[in-house]
């Protein structure tokens, strides 16, 4: 049996990277998918999931707007019936040494990254309190949310705040069936990454492509970096039931890079 039968999940940031390696793992587990991505061609990813066996639409949604943010739940009652699983994973990063560091790329990546799942989280919370089913919320925070790294400050931050507004949430909804966890991705094998491993070797030192995140590889315990699979796993299981009893949470899937 599919363990999100009948299940709706919405993923923002869906349409790529860990993302949609997130709402790939619910389709072929039979959930229904609501994608939410700020890119106006996401119907691609829609029709993507359809091939893995699930029920799902994508909607244009800027996570720093309210009105859009209530527009992709309204999407998830009007296809599905409601939403049972809300994953809060849009993000974006800059880098940048700090003299060099504007305010616009700080405001836009506190925006996206902290005030965007705030919204959603908010909003899927009166859904689910509505609905008297309860649910899950699910946050992508970083391992940067453990260990702040240089030339990124603003992102650091914007993922430590991921990590307190998960544990508040979640101690306010906890006496309604409402879970709230955090993940947090260490290198993964992504588009994301590859502009890291591009940008940071630039001003880290003379760099080739590539030649950066392997060093750091070097230094992951199971010696790889993860896959959007890999996040899946986790995701998929802090949404099922053998998590009922598991909330505030941030856990690390990083293959050991950071153990705290």
């Amino acid at each position: 049996m599919k363990r999100f039968e009948g299940k709706t999940v919405v993923v923002t940031g869906g349409n790529k990277g860990i993302g949609l390696a997130v709402a790939e793992r619910f389709a072929r587990e039979g959930a229904n998918i609501v994608v939410g991505a700020i890119e106006t061609d996401c119907d691609k990813a829609a029709e993507q999931l359809k091939q893995h066996g699930g029920r799902a639409v994508a909607i244009v949604c800027d996570v720093t707007r309210k009105p859009d943010v209530v527009a992709l739940y309204d999407a998830a009652d009007l296809h599905f019936g409601g939403v049972d699983v809300s994953i809060q994973n849009a993000g974006i990063i800059t880098i940048a040494k700090i003299e060099d560091l504007t305010e616009k790329d700080w405001d836009a990546t506190i925006a996206v990254n902290t005030k965007g799942v705030f919204l959603c989280c908010q909003e899927a919370i009166v859904r689910m309190r509505k609905s008297g089913k309860g649910g899950r919320l699910i946050n992508t925070a970083s391992g940067q949310a453990r260990d702040g790294f240089i030339f990124t400050p603003h992102y650091a931050a914007s993922k430590f705040g991921v990590v307190g507004l998960t544990q508040s949430l979640a101690k306010e909804v906890a006496q309604e069936n409402i879970t709230v966890n955090a993940i947090c991705p260490g290198i993964i094998n992504t588009d994301m990454w590859d502009y890291n491993d591009r940008v940071w070797g630039k001003l880290l030192g003379d760099y080739r492509p590539g030649e950066l995140m392997a060093s750091w590889v070097e230094n992951i315990p199971m010696k790889r970096a993860g896959t959007g699979e890999d996040v899946a796993g986790l995701v998929a299981f802090l949404a099922s039931d053998d998590a009922t009893y598991i909330t505030g949470q941030t856990i690390n899937v990083d293959g050991g890079l950071i153990m705290s």
